[in-house]
């Protein structure tokens, strides 16, 4: 893919360890049920600058305190630890305990300080730790620690998700190929305040962990940020990137010539991760893409974007394959930003079905067919300006009840 005169390809089979210094690994300690991976790791050989955004959910669980903390001590990380089938949220005192126990268990294992190692926990909120079957299991990651072990680190973090999301792309800047790749899980539970699921990113090029800030911060706004499964905001969220560097080459930083292409795949990234939670999302039988245009601000156009995207109302009828324009208009109504109620045009895919807030005649059954595949765009123009938004999300069906109604049995 071509940004200006500079070009990233995705680079396939890549995982989170095809950036030079990291490895991975994945194994079952005995938190799910099942025989699944559940303890996770990224190491890197030497301390990577590091950077995170966060839940916004007033009740954040402990482990994001803890990786917050080990950040702030230098900017940096080396090992992050991560186990499914346990949020380690709403857990009290017992529960930032058990955070700080497991990053000091990975330090020991790893042979790094304490504040190189961040933690994250995915899950059932409101149970403790079981500790007998994690320390354990942290104490035998080294041993299956590798540079294939990608997939097994991808296997460790999912929970209701039906498949593992990553992707790794690589670029040339300042005539020197780095790659930036990412893993992400995430399936329910999805409606993200400043980051989303969990996400991790690792690079070899070289960046400055505020540099790294700023630029995690500007592309969760515009990808992560932009969907929506169910509404709901987790406890757990996090997005870290670690960049190791050592791929060698000259300082990436906003004032380098290549800095917009580096920051073009890095979007890349996070947009293939988005996209990838909303398409499995639980329950969900498509990806549905909403774009506004002609919006007055960027504000204006990313929350009408979401409302959209966030309605049931949309949602099932996406679902049931109901060309229901009504629900789309009355969402953009609600989104809380003025709107010129006159000038609204609504598409789905390339139908037409509202022009200038009034309905046209439309052919029910190719609508209805196009509403049936398995991505569905829809696109509303509100000939007010000149910006633009794109939120991602899935229908709405009853599996995501079934789901939903025995998540902890």
């Amino acid at each position: 893919m071509t940004v200006g005169k500079a070009a990233f390809v995705v680079v396939p089979e890549g995982s989170v360890t095809t950036p030079a210094g990291f490895r991975a690994g994945g194994l079952h300690c005995g938190l799910k049920k099942t025989e699944r991976h559940d303890l996770g790791v990224i190491v890197c050989e030497v301390p990577a600058q590091a950077a995170g955004v966060y839940t916004l959910n007033q009740f954040q669980a402990a482990p994001l305190g803890v990786t917050k903390e080990s950040i702030a001590e230098g900017g940096t990380l080396q090992v992050m630890l991560v186990n499914s089938g346990n949020a380690n949220a709403c857990t009290g005192q017992q529960g930032v305990d058990d955070a700080r126990a497991m990053r000091a268990a990975g330090a020991k294992a790893f042979g790094v300080a304490e504040h190189l190692v961040g933690v994250t926990s995915t899950g059932v909120i409101g149970e403790l730790l079981p500790m007998g079957k994690v320390l354990p299991g942290i104490e035998r990651l080294p041993a299956g620690v590798s540079a294939d072990g990608g997939d097994d680190f991808c296997q460790a973090i999912l929970t209701t998700d039906l498949v593992k999301k990553e992707i790794c792309v690589s670029l040339t800047v300042g005539g020197t190929t780095v790659h930036i790749a990412g893993a992400a899980k995430g399936s329910g539970m999805i409606h993200p305040n400043m980051a989303t699921m969990l996400g991790f990113i690792t690079t070899d090029a070289n960046v400055a962990s505020a540099d790294l800030q700023n630029l995690l911060n500007e592309v969760t706004d515009s990808t992560f940020n932009m969907i929506t499964v169910d509404g709901d905001t987790s406890t757990n969220d996090m997005v870290v990137v670690m960049a190791s560097g050592l791929a060698g080459g000259e300082a990436l930083s906003p004032q380098h010539a290549d800095w917009e292409a580096f920051k073009a795949a890095f979007a890349f990234v996070g947009e293939h991760l988005a996209k990838a939670i909303a398409r499995d999302g639980e329950g969900a039988t498509k990806l549905v893409e909403v774009t506004i245009t002609g919006a007055d601000s960027k504000e204006a156009a990313r929350a009408i974007a979401k409302t959209v995207i966030g309605s049931s109302l949309v949602k099932t009828a996406v679902y049931g394959a109901d060309a229901n324009w009504g629900r789309i208009i009355a969402a953009v109504g609600r989104a809380g930003y003025k709107v010129e109620t006159e000038k609204v045009d609504v598409r789905l895919g390339d139908i037409t079905v509202l022009e200038q807030s009034r309905p046209v005649k439309f052919d029910e059954e190719r609508a209805a067919e196009y509403l049936k595949g398995d991505f569905v765009l829809i696109h509303v123009d509100l000939h007010m300006g000149d910006v633009s938004a794109t939120a991602w999300g899935c229908d709405l069906t009853y599996d995501y009840v079934r789901i939903n109604a025995a998540y902890r049995t």
